[in-house]
């Protein structure tokens, strides 16, 4: 039996629709079906947070999650992360802060990232590693994509402040 399933979807903010079989992972889906290649396929099994991406505003792995159950849901990918006026400011932190190297891992970083900065804006260090700890890097080591993400926090605390208040 090779029947397909219709999903229709949000994928940053874009509605989408798409067939697939019910038994592909929403990452084949993104990165073979939909071109949306920024979501890396790491071990495959869950453990690497190279795919991470954001549904209904929780942060999973999407080599986890079958495409056919973001029916209706909203997603969030690396591809949305940027707008037409320039970086993220964890992307232009990550840059500044020297937080990548060969660069696969970097896209499920910055998502989980910006999850959590969705979820808290103003974390601590050690939030901070322990939200960041489903993802692993070969190259970096962590300290450096840490301060990357504390400098994006502030950053987010800066244009958020009220007029006249000081942080």
């Amino acid at each position: 039996m090779n029947s397909k399933a219709h999903v229709k979807t949000t994928i940053n903010g874009e509605e989408m629709e798409f067939l697939c079989e019910p038994r592909q992972s929403l990452l084949e889906v993104l990165r073979d079906d939909l071109g949306l290649t920024g979501t890396k396929e790491g071990c495959n099994d869950g453990n690497c947070g190279a795919c991470s991406v954001i549904i209904d505003n929780v942060l999973v792995n999407a080599c986890l999650v079958f495409a056919v159950e973001i029916q209706g849901c909203r997603v969030f990918t690396i591809e949305g992360l940027a707008s037409p006026e320039g970086l993220h400011p964890l992307q232009q932190k990550f840059l500044e802060n020297a937080s990548l190297q060969c660069g696969i891992c970097t896209p499920g970083f910055l998502v989980a990232a910006k999850a959590l900065l969705d979820h808290n804006p103003d974390p601590t260090e050690h939030e901070v590693r322990h939200w960041l700890a489903g993802n692993l890097c070969r190259c970096t080591g962590y300290d450096k994509i840490v301060r990357a993400v504390l400098k994006a926090a502030e950053v987010g605390r800066e244009t958020t402040a009220p007029a006249g208040s000081s942080n």
